[in-house]
């Protein structure tokens, strides 16, 4: 009688999630982080980077019974806050939503998500229209945007680098 595996949640320590990862990998256990492709501003510098899809949780495949792989270094192994439970029961996790979890990531990847969402409020940090709020519109091909900026109440439209605005807070 082989071993029954289901997936579980793990919550992980804040930005430990690919840590707990390899950690946990490392032990032996199948784990599975959904990430989606994000553009980040580093060092004033558009990249994409692959964000955790559901920051600080991971999922984990264990098994129950005596040939079963252990459950009790997981609790200790860096970057682990805890498994997830409801009351006293490990949250067990359907085989389905992993499976449209893995559909949905494969489908997502080379397609970032946007740094600016069109319809967003952004802030210039730099050049003539520095401190002006406007609306964020589209990304242009040339890795530049094009913000519509409120001036006189009369829209203009103006191209500007990603890195020389912020979201308005």
């Amino acid at each position: 009688m082989g071993v029954v595996m289901h997936w579980y949640l793990i919550h992980t320590k804040p930005r430990q999630e690919k840590c707990a990862l390899d950690n946990l990998e490392q032990q032996g256990y199948q784990c599975y982080l959904p990430t989606l492709p994000s553009e980040k501003l580093r060092q004033r510098v558009l990249m994409v980077t692959d964000e955790p899809l559901f920051p600080r949780y991971l999922f984990i495949r264990l098994g129950q019974g005596d040939s079963a792989k252990s459950w009790s270094p997981i609790r200790s192994t860096t970057g682990v806050s805890r498994l997830v439970s409801f009351g006293v029961e490990p949250a067990k996790i359907a085989d389905g939503l992993i499976e449209l979890l893995r559909a949905q990531e494969a489908a997502v990847q080379g397609e970032p998500e946007p740094l600016f969402k069109p319809g967003e409020r952004v802030r210039l940090t730099e050049g003539a229209f520095v401190g002006i709020e406007g609306i964020y519109q589209m990304s242009d091909g040339e890795r530049r945007v094009m913000v519509l900026i409120e001036m006189l109440s009369k829209p203009v439209t103006v191209r500007v680098a990603p890195t020389s605005l912020r979201k308005a807070s």
